[in-house]
């Protein structure tokens, strides 16, 4: 008993300077203006309908008003975002980062999102999660190339769009509006020169050519879905999101901390609750990018487990912890490889493993520079990868923190004593034996 009351003043002692010493960064980042994606979603908790600025005149209040009450009208999570983009913005110019990062904002788990396009400046691009059960992505795109919406601006093309989604046969209506331009390219006869001859087949193969083309440009305009980041640490919206999430990450470990401060001595978890919380401030005070960050949020969901005692809770998304807490468990089997794995999933990643698409994974840089899925970074050299943020079975994430494989990863150390003790200091913790 003598021990045990030793021992939780100690935890007591290290959880207050941990505190003290994490309070400042909460501080200094509730100071940190807002990011673009934080500002648009904090519009749409307030209104269906963001529009930037640069649109006020094509779209403005007016119209705004009558979209939101046409969303209202439709019962449907419909959000629409307007806003320019153009490459090296916070978005890097491309819309699907645009809706990702707004996505991860917003509460709701279904969305229903209606974007503007980074490539085809007067088009629009339609996302829907948890799946695209209303034919969203069909429907948005279906709306460019209606003859109605040919020459409308971007108003009557936005309504458009969310009629065609209200309306839940977006594939159909894709398809025949784009059959019906492929079938006027076809049908209409080359224009001949006066004087007949030679210029006749150049004019044909001219006409063909441009009719594949275009044919050509509907099909990658369809299929053009993938949510595909840009390169980490080289583009703005990559910075843009970190930023954000390092906050989110520092606000959630010292909202653990005040929770293990609150909870009683007894409780079963705690000292789980306790090495997720040094965990993660070892990780947040280390974090070289998203996937630590991302992990030191995964370490917090694991420290309030413990506190709430709920059995064989389900971890974050094994694929992007950052997509928040699985929904539940599946099977999957890395491309090249027989054998396969039980992960815990989103219902978006489930969704593209069940389908056979690759999910929108975190990456991770490689040995020689390249862009790849954070679990595909060697396990020796990725506490994430070794875990899969909680999904993989081992020590977890929180006792390989504590044992010095998060510092050991990016600063060559060997010896387990000695990583132990500068990994306890960082989280201003002290350093305990070894098991």
């Amino acid at each position: 008993m003598w021990r045990r009351r030793v021992g939780t003043a100690v935890r007591a002692s290290c959880l207050l300077s941990l505190s003290l010493f994490l309070f400042p960064a909460r501080a200094a980042a509730d100071s940190a203006p807002p990011s673009p994606g934080e500002r648009i979603a904090e519009a749409l908790r307030e209104s269906p309908v963001y529009v930037d600025d640069a649109y006020a005149e094509a779209v403005p209040l007016s119209r705004q008003r009558e979209l939101t009450r046409q969303i209202d009208g439709t019962g449907l999570p419909i959000r629409i975002v307007l806003t320019p983009l153009t490459k090296g913005d916070a978005f890097d110019g491309d819309a699907d980062v645009l809706a990702s990062v707004v996505r991860d904002r917003l509460p709701q788990r279904d969305l229903i999102l209606i974007t503007t396009d980074g490539v085809f400046t007067d088009s629009l691009n339609g996302y829907e999660w948890p799946a695209d059960t209303h034919e969203t992505r069909d429907a948005v795109a279906a709306a460019g190339f209606l003859d109605e919406t040919r020459n409308a601006g971007l108003a009557d093309l936005t309504s458009k769009a969310v009629e065609l989604v209200a309306g839940g046969e977006g594939t159909e209506a894709y398809e025949r509006a784009t059959r019906d331009t492929a079938g006027e390219q076809e049908a209409a006869p080359p224009r001949r020169r006066q004087d007949s001859g030679a210029g006749w087949p150049t004019m044909a193969a001219m006409a063909g050519g441009c009719a594949a083309v275009l044919t050509l440009l509907f099909l990658v305009r369809r299929r053009r879905r993938t949510v595909t980041a840009p390169a980490p640490e080289f583009t703005a919206a990559r910075a843009a999101e970190e930023a954000d999430v390092r906050r989110r990450a520092e606000a959630e470990v010292v909202a653990l901390g005040e929770q293990v401060q609150a909870a009683d001595a007894t409780t079963p978890g705690l000292s789980r609750a306790l090495d997720a919380y040094a965990a993660a401030g070892t990780v947040l005070d280390g974090a070289r990018g998203l996937p630590d960050l991302a992990g030191a949020l995964a370490l917090a969901t694991e420290g309030r487990d413990a506190l709430s005692g709920t059995p064989s809770p389900l971890p974050r998304c094994f694929f992007n912890p950052l997509h928040g807490r699985a929904a539940h468990h599946t099977n999957w089997r890395r491309l090249g490889r027989r054998e396969g794995t039980r992960v815990a999933v989103c219902p978006t990643c489930a969704t593209a493993v069940h389908t056979h698409r690759a999910p929108q994974s975190l990456t991770d840089v490689s040995e020689d520079g390249r862009t790849i899925p954070y679990f595909e970074v060697p396990a020796e050299r990725s506490v994430w990868a070794a875990t899969g943020y909680g999904s993989l079975p081992g020590d977890g994430m929180a006792g390989r923190v504590v044992r010095g494989d998060f510092t050991r990863s990016f600063r060559g150390e060997r010896d387990d004593d000695g990583v132990r003790r500068r990994s306890c200091a960082q989280a201003k913790l002290p350093a305990r034996p070894l098991d």
